[in-house]
């Protein structure tokens, strides 16, 4: 099977979006049909129908299913019979669901009038790509084992339909209740109030004669892992039918990562700094957090601001140059362009020249061409430098992981020490006066035990002296980020130079021409 290969400008020697060209040689006439296998492509997003957008779970389910059917709570008639592609649909329900609600209009209208809110959430929808490799009753089985496994047998009504228009892009949509039902088969509650607690377990007075609370939600359906479980889930399902189906495709959940737009990771935070978070405190772990977050941030807005100006300077530079050279009409552009009145307009207007004339003189860019191919090495560079940014976050936060078990190994050591020192009869006692910290204990102790079974030694210092190195090391990087920011800041401003010659460019060329 094929691997993905990203857009331009992460692979510049690319020239055409490898998807793109496997949908020219797809196309019916084309002769070089035959020479391309079938890729199986992994996709599978995951979405909200909320009623703020003006969505209703009624028209998504007749959209999807090729139905008519009438929304109860606002009244509008959804008719979609005429929609083609649709090759099957189905619900399924949970053992203690209503069987009214095996019908379609039943089960959505049902959603709408629990729903009150105008902001209400009303389903959860994944679409996700069959894989072409399977005939039609293999993909069906495929879907409707991953949807029963996975959604139905955790409480949720599914509703899903399978689309193919002959096209190459057979896909399924599953529509899923967010609210949980009682065992009785009503619609209990998303979420329920809990009481903000102390670090000594007690509640804490919000100081109007009640206490400080938050909402959580009943069920995990909405946890933040819960979207990459059910997207790896997919993979492995798929994986499997196409093993039975002896076709050696595969796909991959990770083939995000694969195109080289993986983000840093963060750090797991805890039910304590979590909680702490929540009231307000700063902890370490939620300004690490924060300044990862930052960095995520950064490196997305090189990678958007990089791949812009490698799509012009590639479009530039393969147009034919005149006799007067384009950097030099560039050139002229940016300074007539910057011609502010005040003292500080001034200022920064010559800072961004000298920027951008050291940038050009540096590299020793006189044409188009020229600083295409700079803009080509900065671009492969970035991708360089964020993956070895990436994978010293990865294992700085391994180590920090480590390190911090081995700290609570070392904190809580003495009070399992005293355990195993009493008798039999006074042990219990002991244990359950102080069952918070040996829990931690034995956390911590199994986590290192694990740890030295795959070989690895137990070696703190070692593991500090490593982390605080990477730590450095990505520093650098960072600061070899932020300084091609500058100059991709430096040339925005030819590009922004040339956008507006050309705005000036294009009433002469008319007069022109209606001589």
């Amino acid at each position: 099977m094929g691997r993905y290969s990203p857009q331009t400008p992460s692979e510049p020697q690319v020239t055409e979006h490898p998807l793109r060209r496997l949908f020219r040689f797809m196309r019916p006439n084309s002769p070089a049909r035959k020479e391309v296998a079938t890729i199986a492509i992994y996709h599978c997003t995951i979405k909200i129908i909320k009623r703020s957008e003006g969505r209703s779970a009624v028209a998504a389910a007749a959209y999807r299913s090729g139905q008519k059917l009438t929304n109860e709570w606002d009244g509008h008639t959804h008719d979609y019979t005429r929609k083609g592609g649709i090759v099957h649909s189905e619900i399924i329900l949970p053992a203690h669901a209503p069987p009214t609600f095996s019908d379609r209009s039943t089960l959505w209208n049902s959603v709408e009038a629990i729903e009150k809110s105008g902001k209400s959430q009303l389903a959860r929808e994944l679409e996700i790509a069959l894989p072409a490799e399977l005939d039609r009753e293999a993909q069906l089985a495929l879907v409707r084992t991953y949807v029963r496994n996975n959604f139905v047998s955790a409480g949720m009504c599914a509703d899903f339909a399978l689309h193919d228009k002959g096209d190459g892009n057979p896909h399924a949509h599953i529509m899923l209740t967010m609210r949980p039902l009682t065992p009785g088969g009503e619609w209990g509650a998303k979420c329920r109030k809990e009481y903000d607690l102390d670090e000594r377990g007690q509640r804490i007075p919000d100081g109007k004669g009640g206490w400080k609370n938050h909402r959580a939600d009943t069920t995990d359906w909405n946890d933040r892992d819960k979207a990459e479980q059910w997207r790896a889930a997919w993979a492995e399902y798929a994986n499997r039918a196409l093993e039975q189906a002896n076709r050696p495709e595969r796909i991959d959940h990770r083939s995000y990562k694969r195109q080289g737009v993986e983000q840093l990771p963060t750090v797991h935070m805890g039910v304590a700094a979590t909680r702490m978070e929540r009231r307000g405190i700063v902890t370490d772990k939620g300004n690490i957090n924060r300044q990862i977050a930052a960095d995520n941030k950064l490196l997305k807005e090189i990678k958007a601001r990089m791949t812009r100006l490698y799509n012009w300077t590639k479009e530039e530079a393969s147009k034919p140059q005149g006799r007067e050279s384009v950097m030099a009409q560039l050139w002229q552009a940016r300074q007539e362009m910057s011609k502010p009145a005040t003292r500080t307009g001034k200022v920064k207007a010559l800072q961004e020249s000298a920027a951008l004339f050291n940038f050009l003189q540096g590299n020793g860019i006189t044409s188009m061409q020229e600083l295409h191919e700079k803009i080509a090495a900065m671009n492969s560079a970035y991708y360089n430098q964020r993956g070895e940014i990436v994978s010293a976050e990865r294992r700085i936060a391994a180590l920090t992981e480590r390190l911090e078990m081995w700290a609570q190994y070392e904190k809580y050591k003495h009070i399992r020490r005293q355990l195993d020192s009493l008798k039999p009869s006074k042990q219990e006692k002991f244990a359950a006066q102080h069952g918070p910290e040996l829990a931690l204990f034995d956390t911590a102790a199994r986590q290192l035990k694990d740890l030295t079974a795959t070989g690895e030694a137990v070696t703190p210092k070692q593991w500090r002296a490593e982390a605080d190195t990477l730590t450095a090391k990505k520093d650098v990087l960072y600061q070899e980020m932020r300084a091609m920011r500058e100059e991709i800041k430096a040339v925005e401003g030819l590009r922004k130079a040339a956008e507006q010659l050309a705005k000036t460019e294009a009433p002469r060329k008319e007069r022109e021409n209606d001589r």
